[in-house]
């Protein structure tokens, strides 16, 4: 547990859509329960009441409308902004207001807070270049509407790579605090070590990532077509009708298992053979530090941005984003010499660190 702040106790909200199944809500709940032990008052306020993580003890929870009430319209967005500025009191009586992923920034800006910081946890360049693929003007207006809406705030950014893509290819001259989520090698191995009877009972490798085209799960499932000798493939990501048929497609009906959302997966990443993360950008991946801590060794695409930094002793677990065959050779390579898990340096997650930076952020 991290030593007790030595400051005055802050009063700080956390503003999340909702806390369905993903890394950005899972890092803020995390941040939520170390800010807490730390003497300080912590709240989440959810722009809708969807739960899939439990609340850290000492996390207060509030929500502005019912699961599945709310409407991302033009209409529904200034509603839930009113709402916000309302049940935050615009942020008078707040130290610290962080807001995550770009649908609760918007409203968040929109509700005109006082000391609002937006956490940015991917790598906006890259989300806005792939979407330039198939409709270039749609992409030219993602990128407008995020350099108007990130200029207007300080920004904490999860890795190096997030930050100076947000000052180079974005252009923002706004404030930017680089502060990395908190990591607890030691409480991933108390998690890990509780029983789970749904594990597989033969070796297999494990993805874990909700299904979206960022995550590129076919380009994994392309990468094990090439391996018919590779373990099972297990994919901790929530059923979906357009991911049961890629599988089909492929001929990996037998060879590839989809087991869900697990809030706790760490049992599941401890006893897989490999970990496995094939997306095309993502901010900082925190499943490779999850992984690594574990001691189940990892390949990742070099995406930007995040496994380089994370990764940087370890430069043969890296593979060219896009390329099945790299892909495939590298899972051959790892399960045949697993690379050392305890290169890694986990220092700059140190959750007392962290911790200290973003109480650095109240003004």
């Amino acid at each position: 547990m991290p030593e007790v702040s030595v400051g005055p106790p802050l009063r700080v909200a956390l503003i999340l859509t909702n806390l369905a199944g993903g890394g950005a809500e899972k890092a803020m709940l995390k941040m939520a329960a170390l800010l807490a032990a730390r003497d300080h008052e912590v709240e989440v306020v959810l722009l809708e009441d969807r739960r899939d993580h439990d609340v850290p003890e000492g996390v207060a929870v509030r929500a502005l409308a019912a699961s599945g009430s709310l409407s991302h319209g033009w209409l529904g967005r200034r509603i839930a902004a009113g709402r916000l500025r309302r049940l935050l009191d615009g942020g008078r009586s707040h130290d610290l207001i962080v807001s995550t992923l770009p649908f609760a920034d918007e409203i968040a800006d929109r509700a005109h807070l006082r000391n609002h910081w937006c956490r940015i946890a991917n790598t906006l360049s890259a989300e806005i270049a792939l979407l330039a693929r198939n409709d270039p003007a749609k992409a030219a207006r993602r990128r407008a509407r995020y350099r108007a809406l990130y200029a207007r705030h300080p920004l904490i950014a999860v890795s190096q790579g997030v930050g100076e893509d947000l000052r180079t290819a974005l252009g923002l001259e706004t404030r930017i605090a680089v502060i990395p989520n908190p990591f607890d090698p030691e409480s991933i191995h108390k998690l890990a070590a509780l029983p789970e009877p749904a594990l597989p009972a033969r070796p297999y490798v494990i993805h874990v990532g909700r299904f979206s085209p960022q995550k590129r799960h076919d380009l994994l499932l392309d990468a094990w077509a090439r391996l018919p000798q590779a373990p099972e493939l297990v994919l901790l990501t929530a059923p979906d009708p357009r991911l049961d048929h890629m599988i089909e497609a492929r001929g990996l009906s037998g060879r590839v298992r989809v087991a869900g959302f697990q809030t706790n997966p760490y049992p599941w990443i401890a006893r897989a053979s490999l970990l496995v993360l094939c997306s095309d950008h993502e901010g900082l991946p925190n499943v490779l530090l999850e992984a690594m801590a574990c001691g189940t060794p990892v390949v990742s695409t070099d995406c930007p941005s995040g496994p380089r930094e994370i990764l940087a002793a370890l430069p043969e677990c890296l593979v060219p984003c896009g390329d099945a065959g790299a892909l495939a050779r590298a899972v051959t390579r790892a399960l045949a010499r697993p690379p050392e898990c305890d290169c890694v340096d986990f220092a700059p997650y140190a959750p007392e660190a962290v911790a200290a930076a973003w109480e650095g952020l109240a003004g």
